[in-house]
């Protein structure tokens, strides 16, 4: 775990390691993780604040109970955020159960009861014989 903090924490020193932690400023911070991330995705992006944040929190309680943690800033949170996944919108029982009493071909009833009721996707349903 010392290992992944180890690169942050050492580019983070170089940076700003000649004046006192509590005088860098969310824009400093903000301008150091961006040139940090440049090119990564997202996820990368997020671990990185992640662990720069950690680090600030960790010498806070642990060091100088004083210290303001940078990171914890709205608008640094915003950007660093962790999306929200999309979520799939759910039929109601009674309604898949209607869609299968109407289709009138025994095929095609069964491939949606396989799908309705084992769970099975279309791709599985389609290969068997």
């Amino acid at each position: 775990m010392v290992r992944s903090y180890r690169t942050i924490i050492e580019r983070y020193i170089r940076e700003f390691g000649d004046g006192p932690v509590d005088e860098v400023t969310p824009e400093q911070i903000l301008t150091f993780l961006n040139r940090l991330t440049e090119g990564n995705k997202p996820y990368t992006k997020r671990i990185r604040f992640s662990q720069l944040s950690s680090s600030f929190n960790f010498v806070r309680n642990n060091i100088d109970p004083e210290l303001r943690n940078t990171c914890d800033r709205p608008m640094i949170r915003k950007l660093y955020r962790e999306r929200m996944p999309l979520r799939w919108e759910i039929i109601e029982k009674e309604t898949i159960d209607e869609i299968i009493f109407r289709t009138t071909k025994v095929r095609n009833r069964l491939i949606l009861e396989l799908m309705a009721r084992g769970g099975m996707r279309i791709g599985e349903v389609m290969k068997l014989r």
